[in-house]
């Protein structure tokens, strides 16, 4: 990847324009409003979808504490969308009137951002794709191995059903059809569960809401029968937490083994307490700290290869240099060796007095 690139000027910036109707791959149309825009290459600008625990408790200052430490004379400009695309289009453009040099962005809407990408890219601005793969010629990727994480769900569902996966029958919540992630997940889990089990009912879960994946799953027991669903694969924690809310609506007892993702507080105590089968932990530490390495290095005019470990494509862009990272399948035998081990969550966290025996069940003790 080539060190940052210098905007023309004045006459012969027109001239350019003119000449090649920005037809390269990756270059807005609308970029003379921000041709002038003062750029302070050491600001950092980091842009979340929303600020879910995950984001709050993690991500953001784990990604701010690690700039910190690589980069001092660096600086922090952040906002959380809140879930809303519209809000994150105008970030991103607050970002570019402040004049950040490197924009960590971890998009609402990977397609709808694309030309807030390349207003950004056009503006100056390096991109560095965080956690979901945004449209747009952004410089950087950081993530977890999607498709590895639909694996470890898909192959967690299959050893939970055992021999009742033979002729036994699932539904499928996938993420959000927005979402390029959710595509990894989905083909990663296909790949353990086609030609193992039938999948009655699959979804694509509106803008991954619990609510939608418990309309969804609704939909399902109606459709398919209260004692027809042997299991669910859930692409993540919030989904499962829709579904699970659904089966014991149906007054569905045993509960089907429910997969997620994310390890959430929540999750976790509801897999202590047997109604949940697992979820998938993703070290938001090594990720954050791959984000911030990368970041950093573009601030200082770096190519970000030397952090890639490798490239991925996108709808627009391809060989972009990547971490992909390796996620854990948690279940409640590995909760001490994993999430707990690496002080995601405490035992006394996970184990208030609500779970207090299941936690004694589960081997977990303060």
């Amino acid at each position: 990847m080539p060190t940052r690139r210098r905007r023309p000027s004045g006459a012969l910036a027109a001239g350019l324009v003119l000449a090649f109707g920005l037809a390269a791959c990756g270059r807005a149309g609308e970029v003379d409003r921000d041709a002038d825009v003062p750029r302070d290459t050491r600001a950092i600008g980091l842009l979340l979808p929303d600020n879910t625990n995950r984001f709050d408790r993690f991500d953001r200052p784990l990604i701010e504490r690690r700039i910190a430490e690589l980069c001092p004379e660096c600086t922090m400009e952040f906002a959380s969308a809140q879930a809303d695309v519209a809000t994150q289009q105008q970030q991103v453009d607050a970002m570019i009137t402040k004049g950040v040099g490197v924009l960590i962005l971890d998009a609402v809407d990977s397609r709808s951002l694309r030309s807030s990408v390349e207003r950004a890219r056009a503006a100056g601005i390096e991109v560095v794709a965080y956690d979901r793969l945004v449209e747009g010629p952004v410089s950087a990727y950081v993530s977890f191995d999607g498709e590895r994480v639909g694996r470890l769900q898909g192959e967690a569902l299959l050893e939970a059903l055992g021999d009742e996966a033979r002729g036994g029958q699932i539904v499928m919540m996938n993420g959000s059809a927005t979402d390029p992630n959710s595509a990894w997940f989905k083909k990663g889990a296909l790949a353990a569960l086609e030609g193992k089990v039938r999948i009655g009912k699959a979804y694509d879960t509106a803008e991954w809401r619990p609510l939608n994946a418990h309309i969804n799953m609704s939909g399902a027991i109606a459709a398919l029968g209260a004692e027809s669903i042997d299991g669910v694969y859930s692409a993540n924690d919030g989904l499962a937490s829709g579904i699970i809310s659904a089966l014991k609506s149906a007054k569905i007892h045993p509960l089907p083994p429910v997969t997620g993702q994310d390890a959430e507080l929540a999750a976790l105590q509801r897999i202590v307490a047997g109604e949940q089968y697992m979820s998938v932990y993703k070290p938001f530490r090594l990720e954050a700290g791959a984000a911030a390495e990368m970041a950093v290095a573009l601030v200082r005019g770096e190519p970000p290869d030397r952090i890639a470990t490798g490239r991925v494509t996108s709808a627009t862009t391809r060989d972009i240099p990547a971490v992909l990272l390796t996620p854990v399948s948690v279940t409640a035998g590995n909760i001490e060796d994993t999430v707990i081990a690496d002080g995601m969550y405490s035992v006394d966290q996970i184990c208030t007095p609500k779970y207090a025996s299941d936690c004694d069940r589960a081997g977990l003790t303060p």
